[in-house]
This record gives structure tokens, sequence and C-alpha cells, in this order.
């Protein structure tokens, strides 16, 4: 039976990666894709969005 190997698409450019411990960089195909990704971490560009309209979801509820 033939061992096949796990490819998975690097999160920031897409390109094919082989998940192995042998990728220095997994999930990303290459250092400068990491670094983008830490930069956009860095730079708070990930949010989760968050309903403006609704503000008793953040007060608690009393029984």
């Amino acid at each position: 039976m033939a061992n096949k190997s796990t490819v998975v698409a690097c999160p920031q450019c897409g390109k094919e990666v082989v998940w192995s411990s042998d990728s220095r960089y997994r999930p990303f195909c290459s250092e400068r894709c990491k670094l983008i990704d830490l930069g956009q971490w860095a730079a708070e560009s990930y949010r989760i969005p968050q309903d403006e309209n609704n503000p008793e979801e953040d007060t608690p509820h009393q029984a």
C-alpha cells in the first residue's frame, strides 16, 4: 500500500504544501508567507465581527 502524504493549501497564498515534519514553515509554503501572516496578526487585521446593534449581549442576564 502506497504512503499518501497530506497536502494542504498555504493559508496565505494558496500554494499546495505537503504536511510533514520536513515542511519547515507548515502550514505556510515559505517564511515569507509565514511573516506576512504574523504581520497581519500584529496589525490586528484578523478580527471576529461583532454585532454593534445589540449591546445587551455583552451584559449578564439575570434570572
